[in-house]
């Protein structure tokens, strides 16, 4: 009797701590990443190449500042007349730029996600020519957003396991490096070289997510000094930092991966990981400034990529404290953390004029892709429908600025379509460098187009694509095609910017068109360098955290 008393009270034991480990299985995986975190050296100070003590005789190309901020909405700020909470949290020096230069009205991201956008930035050609088609992620992220969805969720995200066999070599393990190997390739050529070919002096802050691969690091890809991060995010500030306001979305696979997985650190020209100074984006701001004021006398590109406003949401005490007007603490905390970008920003712009540099520096500023949905709130795009992942408006229209005093308008407004991809062909042209010739540019120089010399739109046809789904954009007519859904979306933005009604069955020879159009662009595409293992369903017409209901609009994202 003893024995069947034991056994069944070990049976016991064993089924509570099975019913605890489950309970709190959030918790132990919280606890396993901790522990597989980098090991982070203390900070310590940068130092960098001080330029020539006086400048150059002869007249100088201009300084370029190319700002690029992360998941920023086209509402987020204030120049359209929006910005957060209904237009609480003023972004002066953002609007400053579109104001002291052209505002693109029709500003085109590269993509509707972080990494593939960047790539088509930094090398004016669309990622999908080189196959870098996805956003870099862990096995355990993408695992971990392709089975959990949303409570009551009426579309479900998929994880393909089958494929991870087919990832490239060293690329699924549970470390950093195994996921900075997804690289975009060492052989395409960045606006840094191509600026630095020309005798610029070429640096880099904050987020690169383009691979940690051999010859795919920033410092290897034109940029001869880098300070920040590789992988596609970071820490503001440690969790429990007296000096930080956290918001945690409970709903969102992405965020409950984000918390316990990112570290607190930067690398400078790849040296080993170290702590940031303070709040990230100040960190990187202060020591913006300083490059510049070590570069004063010879022409530079500064290349400043924080990693405002993307999650985790983490605001600076100093800048929540500031906005007790918002009462919701989400929008409250997302609101400080824009405040904060415009601030940073505008001290960067601040020490261009105070070193006499302003009306020789082409300033560039735009958004890697639209807000995202999965933080929750409803606004981030407004008056565009769709969040980041989606090719629709939202996801993919995003604030677009370039100021140049003398050289471009200051208050215009440039009516046709662009997009990131232009952003490598204008700017080498600003610094009379020479763009490559062996391979296509997809990206066109902006300037003649601004100056009133070149008639007509830059561009006809503009295109995206995320595996199965694919978007092109002829004159005013947009398709969006998810071959998972079996589905196209048929816009005319001439008359309906905002997507609002769908043309396909009443335009089924455009339809079948654009189709065309998007078939003959695959012609021309490659093979991604590794396969979507998720698909992963974004609703168009709300955020993330709200009941879903049976016809709401969604598409399936491939990651």
């Amino acid at each position: 009797m003893k024995l069947w008393t034991w056994l069944g009270a070990i049976a016991l034991g064993i089924a509570v701590l099975f019913g605890l480990a489950a309970a709190n299985r959030a918790t132990i995986l919280s606890m396993i990443a901790h522990a597989r975190l980098p090991h982070v050296e203390p900070n310590h100070p940068v130092t960098w190449a001080q330029g020539p003590a006086a400048p150059a005789a002869g007249q100088r190309p201009p300084n370029v500042v190319f700002i690029l901020a992360d998941d920023l909405g086209y509402n987020d700020i204030t120049f359209n007349g929006g910005g957060v909470a209904g237009g609480q949290v003023p972004t002066p020096t953002l609007d400053s730029i579109g104001r002291q230069g052209v505002a693109f009205a029709n500003g085109y991201a590269g993509n509707a996600t972080c990494a593939p956008s960047r790539a088509a930035i930094m090398t004016g050609r669309y990622p999908t020519r080189f196959g870098f088609e996805f956003t870099p992620a862990p096995v355990a992220f993408e695992k971990m957003v392709g089975t959990a969805g949303e409570p009551g969720a009426i579309a479900r995200p998929r994880f393909f396991k089958d494929r991870i066999k087919d990832m490239p070599p060293g690329s699924t393990g549970a470390s950093p490096e195994a996921m900075n190997s997804l690289s975009m390739p060492a052989d395409e050529v960045t606006i840094a070289e191509v600026l630095r070919a020309r005798g610029y002096h070429t640096m880099q802050f904050g987020k690169w997510h383009l691979g940690g691969a051999a010859g795919s690091r920033p410092e290897q890809q034109g940029f001869d000094e880098s300070l920040g991060f590789i992988a596609g995010g970071s820490m503001y500030l440690p969790e429990k930092d007296k000096g930080v306001v956290n918001s945690k979305q409970p709903w969102d696979a992405i965020d409950r991966f984000l918390w316990p997985n990112l570290p607190y650190q930067v690398q400078f020209n790849g040296s080993k990981m170290f702590q940031p100074k303070g709040y990230m984006t100040d960190y990187l701001a202060d020591e913006a400034v300083k490059a510049i004021k070590a570069n004063r006398n010879r022409p530079f590109f500064l290349y400043f990529a924080p990693n405002a406003i993307h999650t985790p949401l983490q605001a600076k005490k100093q800048d929540y404290d500031a906005l007790p007007q918002i009462k919701e603490h989400r929008l409250r905390v997302y609101g400080a953390m824009a405040r904060n970008l415009d601030r940073n920003v505008g001290r960067i712009l601040q020490t261009l004029k105070d070193e006499g540099l302003d009306q020789n520096t082409l300033v560039i500023f735009t958004s890697d892709n639209g807000g995202a949905g999965y933080i929750g709130l409803p606004d981030v795009n407004r008056p565009y429908r769709g969040f980041k992942s989606t090719f629709f408006e939202g996801g993919i229209h995003a604030p677009f600025f370039m100021r140049w005093p003398g050289v471009i308008a200051a208050n215009s407004r440039y009516p046709y379509p662009v997009g990131h991809i232009d952003i490598f062909a204008t700017a080498a042209a600003a610094a009379g460098a020479q763009v490559p010739t062996d391979r296509t540019i997809d990206g066109v120089d902006l300037l003649p187009y601004l100056a009133g010399k070149a008639p007509g739109r830059p561009h006809q046809t503009l295109f995206w694509r995320s595996g199965q789904y694919k978007t092109v954009l002829d004159g005013d007519w947009k398709l969006q095609a998810s071959e998972a859904q079996n589905k196209v979306w048929l816009y005319d933005l001439a008359t309906d910017p905002t997507e609002r009604h769908e043309l396909s069955r009443t335009h089924p020879e455009k339809t079948r068109a654009l189709l065309g159009l998007l078939k003959a662009q695959d012609g021309q595409n490659v093979k991604p360098m590794w396969p979507s293992l998720l698909q992963g369903p974004v609703f168009v017409d709300h955020p993330s955290g709200v009941k879903q209901k049976a016809g709401d609009e969604y598409i399936y994202w491939d990651n």
